[in-house]
Parts: structure tokens; C-alpha cells; sequence
């Protein structure tokens, strides 16, 4: 073989094992420095575990729970602010309620205020006008002659304050209590009685409804007389003279 194709040879050779004897080197240089950096009664063995990366375990689970954790907490504070929301509404719709009967309970109390205001008015006017029908009338000669011409009118009576006020006159000169016992009527056991000088059973037949049975009472005397001389002569007002 040639010289320089062997020195070629042992140089390529010899370089690779500079090579390795350079990695050996760098080696042996980088566990000197792990092992001077191990404190003394510390093994290599916890030296080289202390070295190694620590493993990163990587899960989606996580995340998904806290995602649906947040997602929970979303939904529950929606819900908690529809609650809210339909309490109020709920709320309102009660006040609306309350206030409203109470409206109507006031529009009520008014109602019948105002229906007994007016039935007691009604019932105030009603006295009054029974009151007001209910005539007073002195209790004399006028006032019974007066009284006895509406009860006369009541009834369809003719007759006149004139014709009753002379006939009494001329019969009694305004007596109730007077009596004839003297004339035929007394002979027979009758005598004429009263203001117009009425006989009890000419008294009895003609006597008038809503007037005292009582012969002698002025007002009855009148009216039971009237009517027995509307029947015979047409009214008190044709009678002149004993009837």
C-alpha cells in the first residue's frame, strides 16, 4: 500500500477516535459537574431522578367540569333572576288587587251612605207629608165645620161651610150637646141630638165611615147629618127649616 494512502487512512482513523475520545471526555466532564453538585451521602441514582423533566399529565375533564360548573352557575343566577322577577310580578299583581278591592269596598260603603242618606230624606219627607195630610183644625164651631166638609169631600158629599153653619145655627145655636126634649121625637123616645139635631137612629143609618160613633161628637153630628139631607133634599144647603 502507498504511504500516503496509509497515512490517509490512519488519519481518518485516528480522527474518529479523537472523536470518540472527545465524546468521552465531554461525557465524563458533564458527570463530574452532575456529581460535584450532589451533597455528600447523596447517591448518584437521586441525582439523575432529580435531573429528569417531570411529567405533565394533560386532561380535558377538568375543563369540562369547570365549564359546566360555570355554566351551572349561569343558569342558576338566570333562574334566581326569573324568581326575582316573577315574585315582583306576583307582588304587583297583589297590590293591584288589594287596591283595587279596597277601591271597591270604599265605592261600596259610599253607595250605601248614600242610599241610607236617601232613604232617610225619603222617609223625612214622608212624615212630613203625612204630617202635612194630617190637617189640625181648632176645636170650635169653624174647625168642626171645616174638618167635617173634608171628610165630606172624601165621600162625595155635598155640601157648604154656608148651609151647615145656618142649619146649626138655627137647630143647636153651636151646641154639641144639645137635645130636644120636647118635639115629637122626644115624646116618641128619640129626641134629636147635637149640633144639626139628629135623631140616634136617622145617626145610626147615615152615620159616615171615619168619624166617631159618638152622636153627641161634633164632627160625626155633621157629617152623618149632611149625608141623610144629600139623600132627601140633594145637600144641607136646601134644608131651611126642620128636616
Amino acid at each position: 500500500m502507498p504511504k500516503n494512502i496509509f497515512s490517509r487512512v490512519q488519519s481518518r482513523s485516528l480522527t474518529r477516535h479523537h472523536k470518540i475520545a472527545m465524546a468521552g471526555v465531554a461525557t465524563l466532564g458533564a458527570a463530574a459537574i452532575g456529581f460535584s453538585a450532589v451533597p455528600s451521602g447523596a447517591s448518584t441514582k437521586t441525582t439523575t431522578e432529580a435531573a429528569q423533566p417531570a411529567a405533565v399529565a394533560y386532561s380535558t375533564q377538568q375543563i369540562k367540569d369547570v365549564k359546566a360548573s360555570v355554566t351551572d352557575q349561569m343558569a342558576g343566577a338566570s333562574l334566581k333572576a326569573e324568581q326575582i322577577a316573577a315574585q315582583k310580578k306576583a307582588d304587583a299583581a297583589a297590590a293591584a288587587k288589594k287596591k283595587a278591592a279596597a277601591e271597591a269596598a270604599k265605592k261600596k260603603a259610599a253607595a250605601e251612605r248614600a242610599a241610607n242618606e236617601a232613604a232617610s230624606r225619603a222617609a223625612k219627607r214622608a212624615e212630613a207629608k203625612k204630617k202635612a195630610a194630617v190637617k189640625s183644625y181648632p176645636n170650635n164651631l169653624d174647625g168642626w165645620i171645616r174638618e167635617s166638609l173634608d171628610i165630606l169631600k172624601k165621600h162625595d158629599i155635598p155640601a157648604s161651610y154656608d148651609g151647615i153653619h145656618r142649619n146649626i145655627m138655627r137647630e143647636s145655636s153651636g151646641n154639641p150637646k144639645a137635645i130636644n126634649n120636647w118635639d115629637i121625637n122626644a115624646i116618641n123616645g128619640i129626641p134629636s141630638k147635637g149640633l144639626l139635631q139628629v135623631i140616634p137612629p136617622t145617626f145610626k143609618t147615615w152615620h159616615v165611615p171615619g168619624t166617631s160613633w159618638d152622636i153627641y161628637d161634633p164632627v160625626a153630628n155633621i157629617t152623618a147629618a149632611c149625608n141623610y139631607a144629600a139623600d132627601k133634599y140633594g145637600s144641607m144647603d136646601n134644608v131651611n127649616s126642620a128636616y
